[in-house]
């Protein structure tokens, strides 16, 4: 009998995340070395190599990616297990892991961790940050329990909770003449110099969505994998950028930037908690879209430009079940 415990197992899928025995170590709340001798007694058990380990690299063989999807199967049924066994206390205890997307975390998370953890002190949430397509995919396996994205999710094994909307705006330099009397139509020649997004961000799709028929042509020149680093490129002039509502206070922090806003009607994103249709945990799942949907308002409505602070405030409406993408 091979006899892997629990524990090897979570390691195993820690290390084959991260590809780096620190790292795995961290995710997984324990020493290196004890992360390290649990890998080795687990290849032991198994009487095969699972990783193979040179200088600062970590792969895994053809045995450990045979290994991997199985084991993330048994991880997610026993995740499930103990939430079956959890009905009937308190809700939003223990180990809770959320994904969101790097378009939305930043700016999100400060407002919405304080309150999990006032409210919920029982709750250990553990966070991943990745673009759409790879937090269904982990939803879907049981490797995460939910995740925060922009609509639509487009796959019938999850359901979706709306939890606000998101307007977009543009960054500009502040001394550009192409913004110098806004709002700014969607067709309007100047969006050409618009900078997207990296392929695999929904932000860019929606970049694109709202243009309209103006090809931005700057986006083969730069390609960026943070708004961050948009933003910066937008202030030293090379181009211009979409930006969401939430992002907007981080922005006015940035030197040589300004903000202005689209014309009517102003296009927006739909930000959404999703989850597996199955789920032992859908009842905490809600319960904690309830919470990101009272904390919406101060993400969104921080210090604006005056043009701004004209346009109506969006819904905070409470959305339905939704398997679109």
């Amino acid at each position: 009998m091979i006899g892997l415990t629990i524990r090897q197992m979570q390691y195993f899928q820690a290390l084959a995340e991260t590809r780096h025995f620190g790292r795995a170590a961290a995710l997984a709340g324990v020493s290196q070395p004890a992360l390290s001798a649990q890998i080795a007694e687990m290849e032991t058990r198994l009487a095969c190599r699972l990783f193979e380990r040179g200088k600062g690299v970590v792969r895994l063989t053809e045995e450990g990616r045979m290994l991997l999807p199985r084991i993330e199967k048994i991880l997610a049924e026993i995740s499930d297990l103990e939430a079956v066994a959890r009905r009937g206390r308190r809700m939003l205890e223990g180990r809770f892991r959320i994904g969101i997307i790097p378009t939305v975390a930043p700016y999100l998370l400060p407002h919405v961790l304080p309150e999990l953890r006032s409210r919920f002190p029982a709750l250990q949430t553990e966070l991943r940050e990745a673009v759409t397509g790879t937090l269904m995919d982990e939803t879907l396996s049981g490797r995460l329990d939910a995740f925060i994205a922009a609509l639509p999710i487009g796959n019938d094994g999850l359901v979706s909770e709306t939890l606000f909307t998101d307007r977009f705006f543009l960054a500009v330099p502040p001394d550009d003449p192409a913004f110098v009397s806004p709002p700014v139509p969607p067709e309007s020649p100047s969006l050409e110099r618009l900078m997207l997004l990296e392929e695999g961000h929904c932000l860019r799709e929606q970049a694109l969505a709202v243009c309209g028929q103006v090809k931005p042509v700057a986006m083969a020149r730069y390609g960026a994998t943070s708004l961050t680093t948009l933003l910066q490129m937008v202030a030293h002039g090379m181009g211009i950028t979409l930006i969401p509502e939430m992002a907007i206070g981080v922005a006015q922090a940035t030197r040589n930037l300004k903000i202005v806003s689209f014309a009517d009607p102003v296009p927006s994103r739909t930000i959404c908690l999703a989850w597996r249709r199955n789920s032992p945990r859908q009842d905490e799942c809600r319960i904690l879209a309830d919470l990101i949907r009272e904390t919406a308002p101060r993400v969104l409505l921080s210090d604006k430009p005056e043009e701004m602070q004209r346009q109506p405030e969006p819904q905070y409406a409470h959305g339905d079940e939704a398997g679109q993408k």
